[in-house]
């Protein structure tokens, strides 16, 4: 436990941004989690991806996540549903 008056309110600060940051990260998990759900079930996904876009670019804003970690989720959710949506088109032409 921290002594001083600051090192008590930095504790304090640190407790309140580790939580904001855990749901903001734990939203965008539930996120692509709901978008893995809807390509399965063969369900439209643009809402979707546009949401898990404007989360994953706020939370890379406010430095939740590093750069290179927003644009890694970005870009396997969109191969993700890139693939699944090229499979069907595939077998409707044969």
């Amino acid at each position: 436990m921290p002594n001083k008056k600051a090192a008590i309110k930095d504790l304090k600060q640190t407790k309140k941004r580790t939580l904001r940051n855990s749901l903001v990260k734990r939203n965008i998990k539930e996120i692509i989690k709901k978008g893995t759900k809807a390509v399965a079930k063969g369900e439209k996904v643009d809402a979707i991806a546009k949401e898990l876009q404007k989360a994953v670019d706020k939370a890379v804003k406010n430095n939740i996540i590093k750069a290179n970690t927003g644009n890694r989720k970005k870009s396997r959710f969109a191969s993700m549903v890139k693939k699944t949506a090229s499979t069907p088109k595939a077998e409707a032409k044969k």
